[in-house]
């Protein structure tokens, strides 16, 4: 990187750099700060004409860090997150800004539902949820937080295992009183991108030349069908025990466990407001443990 700016720098320049290297082509970034994508455009370049060095590749699946990349990435997250502690100069609250998270679906439903009492306690502190299937990366700055199924495989990450996720059998009482008069179950499982999820390969395994009877690549998708009485769903006890319309049935067999683990860069937990909001979930899923262990 250049010893020493060309030109002043300017802070939106530094700003749409973060979000391009976040989202990963122009046309998210512009949709994300609300600008065309020639605004884009023309503020990386100015960044990168004023550090005087290439920060972003241009690949066919979108932008890739530099090493140099990498680095002012480092530098503007930083920059981001001390723009949000000015607010808390002269009266303003306490603590503000923003604090990104990533989940599953159903865990990123969990989540949402009680972020309220947070909220009442920090009014100015925002919060962003993104609830893809693919991963959103820690290292490229795209989130701060991640909530994960599984023990972290790589290094450079903050891992914490904050609950253990267990599953039940669950369907309608429709099904139930079907069961006990000898019927042969109808599953509820995941659609062919999903095969290789474990709930999906252990439900193949356990139940060769069962029925599927629906399909659908998320869980939360799988819940709606066990409601509306399509069949007989595995679904962590979080998401499905308190649905009143959803009982619990005994099939041969538990399901398997899964370990969720929590997330974070070095850099951000030690930011105020990611380092709350890290806090908060954790003694979350530490009152909740009855809920995810189905007791």
């Amino acid at each position: 990187m250049a010893d020493r700016f060309r030109t002043g720098l300017d802070w939106s320049d530094v700003r749409v750099f973060a979000a391009l290297a976040r989202h990963g082509s122009l046309s998210a970034t512009a949709r994300a700060l609300a600008v065309n994508h020639a605004t884009v455009a023309r503020r990386f370049a100015n960044l990168e004409q004023t550090l005087g060095t290439k920060l972003l590749e241009r690949r066919p699946t979108g932008y890739k860090l530099t090493a140099a990349g990498r680095q002012a990435l480092e530098v503007a997250s930083a920059m981001e997150h001390s723009a949000a502690m000015l607010q808390q100069v002269q009266g303003a609250p306490a603590l503000a800004g923003m604090v990104r998270m990533t989940a599953t679906p159903s865990v990123a439903g969990y989540v949402i539902a009680r972020l309220k009492p947070l909220q009442e306690m920090h009014p100015a502190l925002d919060f962003e949820v993104t609830t893809e299937r693919s991963r959103v990366s820690l290292p490229r700055h795209q989130s701060d937080i991640a909530l994960r199924l599984g023990r972290p495989e790589r290094g450079g990450i903050l891992g914490r295992r904050v609950a253990k996720v267990e599953y039940g059998y669950y369907g309608s009482p429709e099904w139930r009183d079907r069961l006990l008069d000898g019927a042969t179950p109808v599953l509820i499982g995941f659609d062919e991108a999903g095969a290789q999820f474990p709930e999906a390969r252990w439900l193949a395994q356990r139940f060769r030349g069962v029925r599927i009877g629906f399909r659908s690549n998320y869980q939360t998708g799988q819940f709606a069908a066990a409601c509306a009485g399509l069949g007989i769903a595995v679904l962590p006890h979080f998401l499905a025990a308190t649905e009143p319309t959803l009982v619990r049935l005994a099939l041969p067999q538990k399901p398997p466990d899964r370990e969720l683990w929590l997330l974070t860069r070095g850099d951000v937990r030690r930011t105020p407001p990611a380092s709350v909001v890290t806090d908060y979930l954790v003694d979350l899923f530490r009152r909740d443990r009855a809920l995810f262990e189905g007791r």
